[in-house]
């Protein structure tokens, strides 16, 4: 093998190698993204699950001013929850390490949307991170009655 020969070859191997090592850096900065987003829907999920499990008619139990719903009795009580966007736990103390996400609910009243009903609360939990948004959308009805 000639200097001329070893030296074509090295830079085939090169060129070779660079396009791995961008292939590979394109992997690598779109792995995080699946983490982001299974992220932005245990927080909705978690939110939408606690919303429901309260009743649909109870009188108003506290205030959306923070980011404390211990208080909260119905699912009104959580509409424009919370006024700081922070993801908070129940007693309104923010979980440092979703400080990058904003959550948002929004409980409406919207029977339109559904056939025969004559109560029901659409719910919207809205959960982003950057550029990444997640919306999870449920309806409540007044299935006990007044």
């Amino acid at each position: 093998m000639t200097l001329v020969e070893a030296l074509v070859a090295l830079v085939v191997v090169a060129v070779a190698a660079g396009g791995l090592a961008r292939v590979f850096s394109q992997v690598v900065e779109g792995s995080s993204d699946p983490v982001v987003r299974k992220q932005l829907i245990a927080v909705a999920e978690s939110m939408m699950e606690e919303i429901l499990l309260k009743s649909y008619s109870a009188t108003s139990g506290g205030s959306t001013s923070g980011c404390a719903r211990e208080t909260f009795s119905g699912i009104a009580d959580y509409h424009g929850y919370p006024a700081n966007g922070r993801v908070c736990d129940v007693e309104g103390v923010p979980i440092d390490a979703l400080s990058a996400y904003r959550l948002s609910v929004q409980v409406v009243a919207d029977a339109s949307s559904l056939t025969g009903v004559t109560e029901a609360r659409r719910i919207t939990v809205t959960v982003s991170r950057g550029q990444d948004v997640f919306e999870l959308r449920s309806w409540r009805t007044n299935f006990a009655g007044p």
